[in-house]
């Protein structure tokens, strides 16, 4: 068993613990009610947890976080429900979902905001119908009970060491000039991850052009991307910071555009195959792994102990740690660590995770990629 499976199992085990207090009589408690009056809540009874994620486009959220999520929600409340709905990217649309979740009496929400600072409306309708609130992936306002993540100073952080590192591989470091391509300027993680980015890129390379990109949108990248062609010149590219993997296949697809034959080192986030894909065939240098598995967990874990008033206290791999909103509120946190995956490390990381597949990656078009070929001789 890999170290992370071994962390997987730790974490289900956890997480097991807290549903089985709540089932011995510990953390019944009054959640879901209107008017601030409330129902009790129990793992015994069952309650309904309201799901809400953010978007479809990163295609990490409907292939992994919900599947993941439900399987957790399983296991240590059997005879709780699921009530999931996607956004779409859209605001108002994540609004009137948690208010019909609310409606329905959901024990509680597990919230991944569009908009961190929008989101601040739900989580005070939930607080004044006393249902807590567990932010997933991104810190909505508000005043939130749990918060998990990744610690998303450091993606940006591995970014752009990984993004160096490949410079210095193909012997550009030091010359011609940088693009980045951030995500979403209403997505807080984003800045962090931009930030991050900045701590080990500033003074270590030139940075000729440099954008915010609205809903982390593929198409925009690309057309930001080619901006940057026409204004610094293709050939004096020599390094693009991409938030993440969707983005970067933008990026990836402008330069090729405009006749780029030997693509700079690109960066990119969330593992998702298609990046991976790309990374084993050259187009892309690495990306970052973000376990999913244990923070959907987790956050199944945070929702049962917030729904049914037991403390959630974290584990020895996963400490509580604390957040700060953007009003300030200081949320107990579980923060995960990122990892680098490049070419050299997609067989011990995504793969023996079983994130993904040799069958999965090694589809026809990446037959001829070293990764496959060994594959297939072994």
């Amino acid at each position: 068993m890999s170290n992370r499976n071994k962390f997987f199992h730790r974490v289900a085990v956890g997480a097991a613990s807290v549903a089985l207090l709540a089932a011995a009589g510990c953390g019944a408690t009054t959640t879901g009610g209107g008017d601030g009056e409330t129902a009790t809540a129990s793992v015994e009874e069952g309650f309904t947890i309201g799901l809400l994620l953010p978007e479809s486009k990163t295609t990490r959220y409907e292939k992994f976080d919900r599947p993941l999520f439900e399987e957790a929600v399983a296991e240590i409340c059997p005879n709780c429900e699921v009530s999931y709905q996607n956004a779409d990217q859209d605001v108002a649309k994540q609004q009137s979902q948690a208010e019909a979740m609310l409606t329905q009496g959901v024990g509680v929400l597990v919230l991944d905001a569009v908009d961190a600072e929008a989101a601040g409306s739900i989580v005070q309708q939930a607080k004044g119908q006393g249902v807590p609130v567990v932010a997933y992936d991104r810190l909505a306002q508000g005043g939130v009970d749990y918060y998990v993540s990744f610690d998303n100073k450091t993606v940006g952080n591995v970014q752009g060491e990984a993004l160096i590192a490949g410079m210095e591989a193909a012997g550009t470091a030091g010359e011609g000039e940088v693009v980045m391509i951030n995500g979403s300027p209403t997505d807080p993680n984003a800045a962090d991850f931009k930030a991050g980015a900045h701590e080990i890129l500033d003074g270590q390379v030139e940075i000729g052009a440099e954008y915010d990109t609205a809903d982390w949108s593929p198409d925009r990248a690309q057309q930001q991307m080619e901006q940057a062609i026409t204004s610094i010149g293709a050939e004096e590219i020599s390094g693009v910071y991409s938030a993440n993997d969707g983005m970067a296949g933008g990026v990836i697809a402008a330069l090729k555009s405009a006749g780029v034959e030997e693509l700079p080192p690109i960066t990119g986030q969330d593992a998702e195959l298609a990046g991976i894909q790309r990374i084993i065939s050259g187009d892309q240098y690495m990306t970052v792994y973000k376990a999913i598995q244990p923070e959907a967990e987790i956050a199944a874990a945070m929702a049962v102990a917030a729904a049914t008033g037991e403390e959630y206290e974290g584990s020895a791999d996963n400490p509580l740690t604390e957040s700060t909103d953007g009003e300030g509120n200081t949320v107990p946190s579980v923060l995960i660590e990122p990892v680098a995956v490049t070419a050299e490390n997609v067989e011990d990381t995504v793969i023996s995770d079983g994130f993904y597949s040799i069958e999965e990656i090694c589809t026809d078009a990446y037959a001829d990629t070293d990764l496959c070929k060994e594959a297939g001789d072994s």
